[in-house]
């Protein structure tokens, strides 16, 4: 039976089938997932309250460690573990009401374990502490932690912690079943989806190289017989899909091939005919038109020579003028140069002035340290006077003037060590007077050969000022002449303009003729290969 389908409808219905398939594979896997991290996070909280139940404990046996301490030392220092028990035992029982939630059970058990270790700590930790620091009731203290009644209720909150990790012992073994059983069924629908896929694809395989494959191939054999010019064929339909309908078609192209190249022989013979005839008078009359062209050539060429001639002297003008005028602008900027150099060494000769009244005025302050520095060294010989009297009078007074006659040693040393640093600073006064007035001597030097700069100065800016004029003179004169060329070029382009005129009508004529001829050449050769080419076909 011929296949009726079409090849986008199976196409279609193979890739809606692996769709479907994917999307029931990853919904499975979806699901498996989501019973997966369910029962992760279960198992996950009862971890979580197996731990605060541990932190609980710790906190309870911290307290009690911290009350025993302090009955046996009766130091205040020894209830650290106890006060800091009782918020970690809060924090714990907060963490615990949020972790176990609405679960009835197990918040019974939580409450009656809270409740036993709320009790120890109101009747027996905060009794013992309240009667331990008073020596007459601190044996009451010492009994009432040691009846036995925080026993029992210790006994009792640490058997409701047990009974509540039992619970959550008991509900992570479940919850471990439960991931092993999600994680079972996620690989399995996982490896099912998979290995359905992979059927679906190698039959969809299997169908295109029947339905597409084979029959194309087929197509192909035919196409390529038709490309050797073989029109005697015809392909088989069996099919009314896509392929089916291409072989018809290809069935009523080759038909229409026959036809054409059984016409086209007939008509490619007078179309040759024809065109040699077209060719003989295109040739004919390009020669005439080839001569009268030449003799326009010749013309224009002369006058052209003559326009370029015109254009390179107006040309050469202009750059004439360009450079006068560049060399005027150049003349003016040395001019303000020249200015700006006149007032830069005004400024400078200003300057040195300055810098020499400020080096005169140094110079009289160094003389004036010099003669402070004189001050200093006579005060340094009187002191080094005393200093010498008082270690006299010392020596004289014997054993008891000693500590004074230390005294008047470091004050010897000193004065000489001063006197020895008036002598330096001297000194070097000595070296800066002679350097100010070496500055003075080169700044007079520096006024001088200013002035001399400016005289030079000025010589040049009447030299440049000279030039300036004589450029502009030169500009003026250039400008005459390039008007009159200027005129001479407008008659020449006149009578170019003329020429090119009757060149282009003649190119025109002759691109014409050569456009005929050419026309005709290819029309010969036309003939000639769709001669050849009806001829490749079997008829």
């Amino acid at each position: 039976m011929p296949n009726s389908f079409g090849l986008n409808r199976s196409l279609g219905g193979a890739i809606s089938a692996i769709a479907v398939v994917s999307l029931l594979s990853s919904g499975a896997v979806l699901f498996s997932l989501d019973q997966l991290h369910v029962a992760t996070e279960a198992r996950g909280r009862s971890s979580q309250i197996i731990r605060v139940l541990g932190e609980f404990r710790t906190a309870m046996v911290d307290q009690e460690t911290g009350l025993r301490g302090y009955l046996l030392t009766g130091r205040t220092s020894s209830l650290e573990p106890y006060r800091a028990g009782k918020p970690a035992l809060d924090e714990a029982v907060q963490h615990l009401r949020t972790l176990i939630g609405g679960d009835a059970e197990t918040s019974r058990l939580l409450a009656d374990a809270i409740t036993a270790a709320r009790t120890w700590q109101h009747d027996i930790a905060e009794a013992a502490i309240g009667k331990a620091p008073d020596l007459a009731t601190r044996p009451e203290a010492v009994r009432i932690e040691a009846d036995g009644s925080g026993k029992k209720l210790f006994d009792a909150f640490r058997e409701k912690l047990a009974a509540i990790e039992a619970v959550e012992e008991a509900n992570r073994v479940t919850q471990n079943a439960r991931l092993a059983q999600a994680e079972r069924a996620a690989n399995l629908t996982l490896w099912f989806g998979t290995l359905l896929t992979l059927l679906i694809c190698v039959a969809i395989g299997m169908a295109i190289n029947r339905l597409i494959v084979r029959p194309l191939g087929t197509v192909m054999a035919f196409v390529e017989h038709v490309g050797t010019g073989d029109l005697t064929g015809r392909v088989t339909v069996r099919s009314r899909n896509e392929i089916g309908r291409l072989g018809t078609t290809l069935n009523s192209m080759v038909a229409g091939l026959t036809d054409l190249a059984q016409t086209s022989r007939t008509s490619t013979s007078n179309l040759n005919a024809a065109a040699a005839e077209i060719r003989a008078s295109a040739q004919e009359q390009a020669a005439s038109v080839e001569e009268q062209f030449a003799a326009v050539q010749e013309t224009a060429a002369t006058v052209d020579e003559i326009t370029h001639a015109g254009a390179q002297i107006g040309k050469r003008a202009q750059e004439v003028i360009a450079t006068a005028q560049a060399t005027a602008q150049t003349s003016s900027a040395g001019l303000r140069a020249v200015n700006e150099t006149a007032r830069a060494m005004d400024a400078i000769r200003e300057q040195s002035e300055a810098v020499a009244e400020n080096i005169v005025a140094l110079s009289e302050k160094t003389q004036a340290i010099g003669e402070i520095i004189a001050t200093v060294n006579d005060v340094s010989e009187r002191t080094h006077l005393l200093a010498l009297n008082a270690a006299i009078e010392a020596a004289a007074v014997g054993e008891s003037g000693r500590s004074f006659a230390v005294v008047a040693f470091e004050m010897k040393a000193l004065a000489d060590q001063a006197k020895e640093a008036t002598g330096q600073v001297r000194a070097i006064l000595g070296d800066i007077q002679r350097g100010i007035n070496a500055s003075v001597m080169l700044t007079e030097e520096a006024v001088k050969r200013v002035a001399v700069g400016k005289e030079r100065t000025d010589i040049t800016h009447a030299t440049i000022e000279e030039i300036t004029a004589r450029v502009q003179e030169s500009v003026q004169t250039f400008q005459q002449i390039v008007a009159s060329t200027n005129q001479q070029q407008l008659g020449i382009e006149q009578v170019m303009g003329a020429l090119q005129n009757i060149r282009q009508a003649s190119q025109q004529t002759a691109a014409g003729t050569r456009q005929v001829e050419a026309a005709a050449a290819n029309l010969s050769e036309l003939a000639s290969a769709l001669l050849a080419l009806a001829e490749r076909y079997r008829l």
